[in-house]
């Protein structure tokens, strides 16, 4: 990039220049977002992994921009439009809707009034009307010579029609009035939804979700995204409409100050052009572009609410390698078991009927009790589906010894019929598949999510609705961002756990494990380098993110970076130790100094990253595991009173607030205005997905199935 991009892109977001053009020359290298953050520290100024996404995402929009100015010049320069003038105020626009604003007069079009007008020679007579510059002109007078019944002008008020077209049309499409229109349409715009007829009304209102939206204003600029979100999805289903305006008086005054030059006749027909030309043209383009703009902010925020719920769901502390009875409950169907080995491996499935006739719950209690004695089952993991707090009595009846846990199920029947759980189990039909999920995610979280679209983890809003593209890429920089802060253990990891690995991808990832069933086990980070197709610059980008547990080398083990082994050597051969032996010997690595190691390669963020990986080697940055229990005897929605204190966890929040799972198979919600005591702008600053808490219940609507909590204090 040439300097004034690079100073541009530092100025859109205020950082510094040497720090954005490395950054860019990284990501144009093909350098990954974790690999930047965690190992290009010193080129990097210490930028996170949300600033360099920031970079990133501007460093895209510039260039979107640029290649538009380049088609547009093009465009004007073929068809011999382009002056001087023109070329500067085209390379003077710094956004995509100034340029197409500068644009829009020499964009080709499809006939329009105006255009049929001038075919009827009517451009000479609008011309001299918009000048206004003689006061005592006679419109009326100066159209008479322009009628012609041979072009289609049978008299001066047709005439003086068809100049008033061509003016609107100027006007709706002049630059600076575009501009002043758009800043009064973001500032004073008022949003208007209501219910379409014959749909958007229901015979029983408490079933309509839209209905807060039938009859509904509000400033553009007070619209919360999930309530403008909600709107255009009432609009998408054909129960709503919805426009933004601001009133009509103010956007006139905008085209009387910039075009109206007097208050002679010919200024009139200016005025009435002006008039015309905003209802019919400007404010219909006025209102989709800043809908457009506005859903655009408001998808930004529901994808920003999303990613950080998943972000938490995603490193939900694993409860490691245990041999585990996995459970996914039914009334009906009956409950199906999968045991799983302390690698998540299966070893046999089972169908229980506990809440079926008494001799079948009989049948079930013994199966249970002699799969348990049989495996050395150390924890039962229970999906939180339906029949989930009935098969979680059953199961505490048993008196078992191995501890008994729920497991949020979301995704699991959505993984159970995927292609990724079909190559795992081919043998197997989908409910084992599920099965098999709820116990794996219990132990691994990270792991098995991995294989599930995160859309359908159940922790979004309104994403069906927002922009998938922009949607996917987010969700892919939050999974990957996760998985490498983690670590892999590449003998172990799923093929699509490694795909998430910085410098592989799918087609690397398959390649990892191929070679790895063909060949045995790694036994170094050296050893990468054999598979096909795994390059250097692969190598280099992944393996710092790969572990190798019992690997000869133990620094392959730990987050270290190979490209560090000599300095992390140089290091141990000062106190005249091994690595092996510097390593986890707290008393040994505060004796180096080190201000002694730094270099242009690895600065002081570098040197910290280093001792505390080599402090707690190959640690994981998830918390410790704890287990969770919903309260005894609170089952279902009807056992619920007013005023009850319970135990719950986070499974999902949104602008407005948080739904917590109590145990009764609905989540109750916690508005924004209970989260605690005092204002909250912003729930995440108060909770996240997954987080444990104590709520009070504030009501209970059996009939709309809503159920509403609180976590104030004072309550």
């Amino acid at each position: 990039m040439s300097d004034p991009q690079i100073k541009k892109l530092a100025l859109q977001l205020s950082l510094g220049e040497r720090e954005v053009q490395a950054t860019v020359e990284l990501l144009d290298s093909g350098a990954s977002l974790p690999f930047i953050a965690r190992y290009r520290k010193e080129a990097t100024g210490n930028l996170d992994e949300v600033a360099i996404a920031r970079i990133r995402d501007q460093l895209c929009k510039n260039r979107q921009l640029e290649e538009r100015r380049d088609a547009i010049l093009h465009s004007l320069a073929k068809r011999e439009l382009l002056t001087a003038d023109l070329q500067a105020k085209l390379q003077a626009a710094d956004t995509l809707a100034r340029l197409e604003d500068i644009y829009l007069p020499f964009r080709p079009k499809r006939k329009t009034r105006a255009t049929a007008a001038k075919e009827r020679g009517l451009e000479p007579l609008a011309k001299r009307i918009f000048a206004q510059e003689h006061g005592s002109l006679d419109p009326e007078n100066e159209a008479l010579s322009f009628v012609d019944a041979e072009k289609g002008v049978a008299s001066a008020e047709e005439a003086l029609a068809g100049a008033r077209d061509i003016m609107a049309e100027w006007m709706s499409e002049d630059a600076e009035a575009r501009l002043c229109m758009r800043a009064l349409y973001q500032s004073q715009g008022v949003l208007r939804s209501v219910a379409v007829a014959g749909k958007g009304e229901s015979s029983d209102a408490k079933d309509d979700k839209f209905r807060d939206y039938q009859d509904f204003s509000e400033a553009l600029t007070r619209a919360s995204p999930h309530r403008l979100l909600a709107m255009l999805r009432g609009v998408k289903t054909g129960a709503l409409s919805l426009h933004v305006a601001p009133a009509e008086e103010d956007a006139l005054a905008v085209l009387e100050e910039l075009f109206i030059k007097g208050d002679g006749p010919a200024s009139g027909q200016v005025m009435q052009a002006a008039e015309d030309g905003y209802r019919r043209l400007l404010a219909p383009s006025m209102e989709n572009e800043t809908l457009a703009a506005a859903r655009a902010r408001a998808e930004e925020k529901a994808i920003e609410v999303f990613s950080e719920n998943l972000r938490q769901v995603l490193l939900d502390p694993p409860l490691g390698q245990k041999c585990v009875l996995a459970v996914d409950p039914g009334l009906r169907t009956g409950c199906k078991l999968a045991v799983l080995d302390r690698l998540g491996r299966l070893q046999e499935s089972h169908v229980i009927y506990p809440h079926d006739t008494q001799k079948k719950r009989v049948e079930a209690a013994a199966l249970v009790s002699a799969i348990c004695e049989k495996n050395g089952i150390e924890v039962i993991a229970i999906g939180n589906g339906t029949a989930g707090r009935e098969t979680q009595a059953f199961m505490q009846s048993l008196r078992l010894k191995p501890p008994i846990m729920m497991v949020n199920e979301s995704g699991a029947s959505v993984y159970s019929t995927s292609d990724v759980a079909r190559q795992e189990f081919p043998h197997e039909d989908a409910t084992v598949r599920g099965t098999v999920s709820i116990g794996r995610r219990l132990m691994d979280p990270l792991a098995e999510l991995v294989k599930i679209e995160p859309n359908a983890i159940g922790v979004g809003q309104y994403q069906h609705d927002v922009d998938q593209p922009a949607l996917r890429r987010a969700l892919d920089d939050e999974v990957s961002s996760c998985v490498n802060l983690v670590g892999v253990d590449v003998n172990a990891a799923s093929r699509e756990l490694l795909a998430y690995v910085s410098g592989l991808g799918p087609k690397l990832a398959e390649a990892v494990v191929k070679y790895r069933n063909e060949h045995g086990l790694f036994g170094s980070r050296q050893d990468l380098r054999k598979v096909p197709r795994l390059g250097p610059k692969a190598f280099e980008q992944a393996a710092g993110f790969l572990r190798i547990r019992e690997s000869k080398n133990p620094l392959d083990g730990t987050a270290v970076h190979p490209e560090s082994y000599p300095l992390v050597e140089r290091m141990a051969n000062d106190l005249g130790v091994t690595v092996k032996e510097l390593m986890q010997n707290e008393a040994l690595l505060k004796k180096l100094d080190p201000k002694k190691y730094i270099s242009e390669k690895a600065g002081a963020a570098t040197l910290q990253d280093i001792l505390e990986e080599l402090s707690r080697p190959g640690r994981d940055p998830r918390a410790e595991f704890e287990a969770f229990s919903f309260a005894p005897g609170i089952e279902k929605m009807e056992d619920l009173k007013v005023g009850m204190k319970r135990p719950g966890i986070v499974t999902n929040v949104t602008a407005f607030g948080a739904f917590v799972d109590i145990g009764v198979h609905q989540d109750g919600l916690v508005h924004i205005s209970q989260l605690r005591d005092g204002y909250v702008k912003n729930p995440t600053d108060v909770v996240k997905a997954r987080q444990k808490v104590t709520v009070m219940v504030l009501d209970v609507d059996l009939e709309r199935k809503s159920i509403s909590l609180s976590m104030k204090k004072s309550n």
